[in-house]
């Protein structure tokens, strides 16, 4: 696999709406499910269910993040592959375990421990990160940051801005389904006939959202776990601002410097820190509120 050419998002995607995922679909819960007030709130005053012709599209998503990293599917292969070449700028492929998946921000030697509640579709949208023109500068950049250096003297190591990139993404990838599986994306999707690629521009403009606060107040890893609530909270209740905000990025109009300042952290939930240890092992709550892992 580390001698096959990169593969594109579009290739893989056409890989995923070919293949057998029976297996994986029977695992999908679509959507959150309300009882009682919260239900009769989000009829009257919640946002507009997805388009019959959409739930094709939006039960594949969900399939794919059921899906595991599986050795024997060279595309699957392939999909790591390029995302390691893209983010080290690299030319050359490398060993399917060891070391070098850590320094790219997997918790070990195989990336595949780590995609547990996101799946495939987890590399995939880093595959589209690194892929898409746009947002390739971005997702480098980010990187970047991730390795903040490391070499400096211990009373030093409370600055250092360093965190596990792909964990990052991850996660990140877990709160669009949530927010996906909440229907608080319908109206976005409705809009412009796509689910999968609403999904990963929500997901290149929350990551967007989480550097820029990180870099500019120089945010640490004490601080992940607020400023990733913040982000849900985000997703779910504003997902059209983020997707506006990555929209300027791209663009590079004026406003592609600002970004959302994030909320004072209260006295009990400032500055906790997530441990990223295990981070993706836990299961996504299939019912109820959305649960950061």
């Amino acid at each position: 696999a580390g001698a096959a050419p990169p593969i594109s998002f579009n290739e893989a995607l056409q890989y995923f709406q070919t293949a057998d995922l029976s297996e994986c679909r029977k695992k999908v819960r679509a959507t959150v499910r309300r009882r009682g007030l919260a239900a009769l709130v989000r009829f009257l005053f919640g946002p507009p269910r997805l388009q019959p012709q959409l739930q094709g599209e939006r039960e594949l998503a969900l399939a794919m993040a059921q899906c595991g990293l599986d050795d024997n599917e060279r595309v699957h292969m392939r999909i790591l592959q390029t995302i390691y070449k893209k983010l080290t700028r690299s030319g050359l492929g490398c060993p399917r375990y060891g070391a070098h998946w850590e320094e790219l921000g997997f918790q070990g030697a195989d990336p595949g421990t780590d995609l547990r509640g996101t799946g495939m579709l987890g590399l995939m949208q880093m595959l589209y990160f690194v892929m898409d023109s746009r947002t390739l500068p971005l997702a480098q950049e980010i990187f970047k940051l991730s390795q903040h250096e490391t070499q400096a003297p211990a009373i030093m190591l409370i600055l250092l801005q360093n965190f596990p990139f792909c964990i990052m993404s991850v996660n990140i990838t877990r709160i669009v389904i949530q927010a996906l599986r909440e229907e608080c994306l319908s109206r976005e999707c409705n809009r412009r006939q796509q689910v999968i690629a609403v999904l990963n521009d929500l997901y290149a403009a929350a990551f967007l959202q989480l550097y820029r606060v990180w870099k500019w107040q120089h945010k640490t890893l004490a601080d992940s776990g607020f400023l990733l609530k913040e982000l849900e909270l985000s997703t779910r209740k504003k997902p059209k601002q983020l997707l506006k905000s990555l929209e300027a990025y791209v663009n590079r109009s004026p406003a592609a410097d600002g970004f959302q300042q994030p909320s004072p952290p209260s006295a009990s939930g400032g500055g906790e820190e997530i441990n990223f240890t295990g981070v993706c092992d836990l299961q996504i709550e299939l019912e109820g509120e959305a649960r950061l892992i």
